[in-house]
């Protein structure tokens, strides 16, 4: 059977028509995997791999970085699902995607309580949160993400400090704000992906994604240089308009481009 935690890590956005055949494709997939087929299992987990690798890539520990390859998580979290399949159809009946994150994310837990475990708890940050390690975590990713952006060699030199006030300053965020805006910028979820995993509605986190992007605004504007150094898709995100909601649906603006995780899971 085809490796499902190997293959590209990363595919180029897919048109509303391709998306469109990828729902069909993964519904079709769910209802294989409801009647006991692995096979199809293994396939969905293909399917969704290049997003759950985004969101390893992006919530895996700045420490983390060059001495856990996200292709392992994911092997770690492929084994898991195997052993959870029975539970599949009550827990994924909503979105199998959520449900395989889910799993990936305790993967994740599992991961930086083996290599970090000591310095978790004297960070002071081990109680888990939405869908990172540990309370502190979305904050000192977002900062690590932010930060690698830079590309100047003056500014690059300063990296460090940089990523350091950036997470100081994330931090004052509200955390349902900041998740918010690691979900639906950094792991590229939907509004309506993002609303469950946070358990409220779409409404609602349409609303917190307005709020949420004001403020990491007044963020970056905070910090001496930053927007000023930073490539043309980080600027355009900070100024980016949120999706509108009307009547209580969401209908969304085109993003903007953003640089894609670099990195091929390939061996």
């Amino acid at each position: 059977m085809k490796n499902p935690t190997r293959g590209p890590s990363e595919k180029s956005p897919p048109d509303n028509a391709a998306a469109d055949s990828a729902d069909a494709q993964a519904t079709e997939l769910a209802n294989r995997v409801i009647r006991g087929d692995r096979e199809a299992l293994a396939e969905l987990f293909s399917l969704f791999r290049p997003r759950l690798w985004r969101m390893v890539n992006f919530r895996l520990h700045p420490r983390l970085h060059g001495r856990v390859d996200p292709d392992d998580v994911l092997q770690d979290a492929w084994l898991m699902a195997v052993d959870r399949m029975s539970y599949f159809m009550r827990d994924a009946s909503h979105s199998a995607f959520i449900w395989f994150r889910m799993i990936v994310n305790q993967a994740l837990v599992e991961a930086h309580r083996h290599h970090l475990g000591a310095e978790k708890r004297n960070a002071a940050r081990d109680v888990p949160a939405f869908g990172g390690w540990a309370s502190g975590s979305t904050s000192s990713s977002m900062a690590f993400h932010l930060s690698g952006n830079i590309t100047s060699p003056s500014s690059a030199l300063n990296r460090t400090e940089m990523a350091q006030q950036l997470d100081t300053i994330l931090q004052g965020m509200n955390e349902i704000d900041r998740e918010v805006l690691a979900l639906r910028h950094f792991e590229e979820l939907s509004n309506s992906e993002t609303a469950r995993v946070l358990n409220m509605s779409e409404q609602a986190a349409s609303g917190r994604y307005i709020r949420a992007l004001s403020r990491l605004k007044q963020i970056l504007e905070i910090v001496p240089g930053f927007l000023s150094e930073s490539p043309a898709g980080i600027r355009t995100a900070a100024n980016s308009k949120p999706e509108k909601t009307v009547t209580g649906k969401t209908t969304p603006t085109k993003a903007p481009k953003r640089k894609s995780a670099k990195g091929d899971a390939n061996t």
